[in-house]
């Protein structure tokens, strides 16, 4: 399974649920007396889980670093999704945010969930082959799209699962009740946060790609086309930070997630 640090979590889900939290409607959150949150990682979809249900809520990851950010919001414990620290029946919704996205076998989390639940389990899962990029400088989503293709190419689960998580929940068993999309918008504009001049320098060094190098070459894409990629990469960020400087650069990247919502089987 991939690992991710606190600032790429923090930076990457930082505003999601903000405007809207209709998809989480299924979940009937107002009605759940305890919530297991799996793969919390630094604990965003928990405070919201928290805020929005009466009920206490737990987080769970395999990550020490990432549960000690969390804690500062719910209880945590320490575990593995394939094998949860819990008894049969201990919850009544286990909840994951992209996790079976970087699970070989989504199937296998999702009953073991289901051990755990009395009820609902749900899974909010971004489809990463539909991300939209809008950007001021024109080379940016042309570069954005053949980087993700390579990556997609390469790398060995399914990222791009999104809706078709429901599969996973009908293998292990439960029934699906609902799926929802939910777009989460990421806005650079004026005035530029640290993390989006931090992320500036990354392309502009081509740092953000060399960390996926080993997984793109996995795929179809050859050294050369890499290195190739790499160098237009490299130009496009010097083009953002020339215009972060002139306070001109502006982009908007809409990621959708989809809600699965699956229901225990009573037999």
């Amino acid at each position: 399974m991939r690992e991710f640090s606190e600032s790429y979590l923090e930076r990457t889900r930082e505003g999601m649920w903000a405007d809207s939290r209709a998809a989480l409607e299924p979940l009937a959150l107002d009605a759940r007396d305890r919530i297991l949150d799996v793969g919390c990682g630094t604990g965003e979809l928990s405070r919201v889980l928290a805020a929005e249900s009466p009920g206490e809520v737990i987080g769970c990851d395999a990550d020490p670093d990432l549960l000690s950010a969390a804690a500062e919001h719910v209880p945590v414990v320490a575990g593995d999704a394939l094998r949860l620290p819990f008894s049969d029946d201990a919850v009544d919704l286990v909840v994951c945010q992209a996790l079976l996205i970087n699970l070989p076998d989504p199937a296998a989390a999702v009953a073991e969930f289901a051990r755990v639940s009395t009820d609902l389990v749900a899974a909010v899962e971004p489809d990463n082959a539909a991300v939209e990029i809008d950007s001021s400088v024109d080379a940016e989503g042309d570069l954005e799209r053949r980087a993700r293709r390579a990556y997609l190419d390469g790398v060995n689960t399914d990222v791009a699962l999104g809706a078709d998580a429901r599969t996973a929940f009908e293998t292990a068993g439960l029934e699906v009740l609902a799926t929802r999309r939910y777009d989460h918008v990421r806005t650079v504009e004026p005035p530029y946060s640290e993390g989006e001049l931090t992320a500036a320098r990354r392309k502009a060094t081509g740092d953000g790609l060399a960390d996926d190098r080993e997984t793109m070459l996995a795929g179809d894409l050859s050294e050369g086309e890499y290195d190739a990629l790499r160098g237009s990469w490299r130009e496009m960020g010097r083009d953002v930070i020339e215009q972060m400087r002139d306070r001109e650069y502006r982009r908007e990247e809409v990621v959708p997630f989809h809600v699965t919502v699956g229901r225990i089987s009573e037999s």
